[in-house]
């Protein structure tokens, strides 16, 4: 059986297509969705913990609805779980995604009219038309420089990484406004074009090959129990953590002695992606 934290089946139904799910369970079929919302948590359960988030127009897998909650699964990473039903939109035909760090749509293409939604990197809209300053989109007004055609994707995930600079951390966010060390890892790779799962374990398991010891290369990934962070260079790395509360650069050196002396043990593996 998959990993639970990407297998859409819960305690009283599973997908249509999974072949090997229990009996007892209702067979379901899916529907297709996109986020409406800024951000929205991904729970593990109905008013549960936060395991991830999805920003808007994420398109995600719908499997069911009930008591105003969706069982649903994420097409960046196939990570399932909650979120309130309330959050979804019907689906749409996204053309860009927010490559700044964040804007904000506003009610008409003049910086000094009133915005009317905060974006986050990442977040994918509708351009609808727009030669000037402004993209006309789905949601409002929207800087064009904030924004890149679905397909143009970034060069460089340290650089996307260090995008985040500052950003406060948060446990499992996925946003902007909230990271955590796997969501920065993630929205750097995805950013570049590069599948990635949601967790830092998913990712030392499935990203990139073992790396020279000792041989730091801007890109690389350095994996601890439970983190992981961005090399920047041979000297420093980029990463979301709590020692910080924020995505922080920091020479790797410090940062492995400082976690080791925390008590959150050694580098578990440094991987170098293709």
């Amino acid at each position: 059986m998959a990993d639970p934290r990407r297998l859409p089946m819960n305690d009283r139904i599973a997908a249509a297509h999974l072949q090997d799910a229990p009996g007892g369970l209702e067979r379901v079929e899916d529907t297709a969705a996109r986020i409406g919302v800024p951000v929205a948590d991904l729970l593990r359960a109905p008013d549960g913990a936060r395991d991830r988030q999805l920003v808007y127009g994420e398109p995600v897998t719908v499997y069911d609805h009930r008591d105003g909650w969706a069982f649903l699964q994420a097409a960046k990473d196939s990570y399932v779980g909650y979120v309130p039903s309330a959050a979804l939109a019907a689906p749409f035909e996204a053309t860009h995604w927010v490559s700044a760090p964040a804007t904000h749509a506003y009610s008409a293409d003049d910086f000094k009219s009133p915005e009317t939604l905060a974006l986050s990197h990442g977040s994918r809209v509708q351009v609808l038309g727009g030669e000037g300053r402004f993209a006309d989109t789905n949601l409002g007004y929207i800087p064009a420089r904030h924004l890149s055609p679905l397909g143009a994707h970034a060069d460089d995930p340290a650089e996307v990484a260090e995008l985040f600079l500052g950003t406060p951390y948060l446990w499992g966010g996925n946003s902007r406004f909230g990271i955590d060390c796997s969501g920065l890892v993630q929205a750097a790779l995805l950013s570049c074009g590069t599948a990635c799962p949601g967790d830092s374990d998913m990712q030392e398991a499935e990203l990139g090959n073992p790396a020279p010891a000792g041989d730091y290369q801007r890109g690389d990934l350095l994996f601890w129990k439970g983190h992981v962070a961005l090399v920047r260079d041979a000297e420093t790395l980029i990463h979301a953590n709590a020692h910080d509360m924020a995505v922080a650069i920091e020479p790797i050196a410090a940062a492995i002695e400082r976690i080791a002396a925390q008590g959150d043990g050694p580098v578990t593996a440094h991987k170098r992606l293709a």
